[in-house]
């Protein structure tokens, strides 16, 4: 990977609980990463592959990936210091950007969209369509909405960038639809870098009682994973202030 292109300081912070239903370790984790690409900083706090929360630079301010987070624990690194940690990535990426440009290949990742409900479908009521983008290298797409290919901008949210074990990063986006029968809604990602458009389609109809299992399952992986990653942030603290006599 270029450091003219990405750099990435990835503090594992904690192993917290063991994954629903397995022994492997979850490990929370808190990752900044600095670009020349925009966004140009992101920073994630996550356990495991999930986002719990990310940060706004442009509010300097922590958002909550999960409603049911705390918006703001006071574990969290307080803004300030999120600066001060921004500042020295960026001027470590201009050195590094100096001794290896040239010398290091990119890596490149060609972004993966999957399209979804968020909760089972019944046409004429409000739900949230997810599009969830992976494979993303270096951390920087455009993602956009259309409904029967008409650009729609309303009701649309997006999540900041969550690294994998890898070198590339997930991104959600959000759709809040009424849907009608037979509307065909695409969630549109681009990569300036790379010249290379990623599209994903899923079309309204009703849900019948075999297609609502994995939201359910989905919905019910979700509440389980916010408790688990509660008590691992309480377990967490409650270790290292143990250690620090804090």
């Amino acid at each position: 990977m270029g450091a003219e292109a990405l750099l990435v300081a990835a503090g594992c912070l904690w192993v917290a609980l063991g994954a629903a239903g397995t022994d492997e370790p979850q490990v929370l984790s808190e990752v900044l990463f600095c670009q020349p690409d925009e966004p140009s900083l992101g920073l994630a706090v996550t356990l495991g592959t999930d986002q719990l929360f990310w940060f706004n630079f442009s509010g300097s301010s922590w958002m909550r990936h999960v409603p049911e987070l705390p918006p703001e624990p006071p574990e969290l690194e307080a803004p300030e210091l999120v600066r001060k940690d921004a500042e020295f990535c960026q001027s470590l990426l201009v050195l590094l950007t100096n001794i290896s440009s040239g010398k290091l290949a990119q890596a490149r990742g060609i972004p993966v969209a999957k399209l979804f409900p968020l909760r089972p479908t019944a046409l004429g009521e409000p739900n949230t369509l997810v599009c969830l983008v992976e494979n993303i290298s270096p951390p920087a797409v455009d993602i956009t909405w259309r409904a029967d290919d008409v650009p729609v901008t309303r009701g649309v949210t997006h999540s900041g960038y969550t690294a994998t074990n890898g070198v590339t990063f997930t991104r959600f986006s959000y759709l809040r639809v009424t849907p009608g029968a037979g509307t065909t809604y695409s969630c549109v990602v681009t990569s300036p870098g790379l010249n290379s458009t990623t599209v994903a389609y899923w079309v309204a109809q009703e849900t019948g009682d075999t297609e609502t299992l994995w939201p359910a399952l989905c919905g019910a992986a979700v509440a389980l994973g916010t408790v688990l990653a509660l008590m691992g942030i309480a377990m967490a603290v409650a270790a290292w202030r143990g250690r620090t006599g804090r």
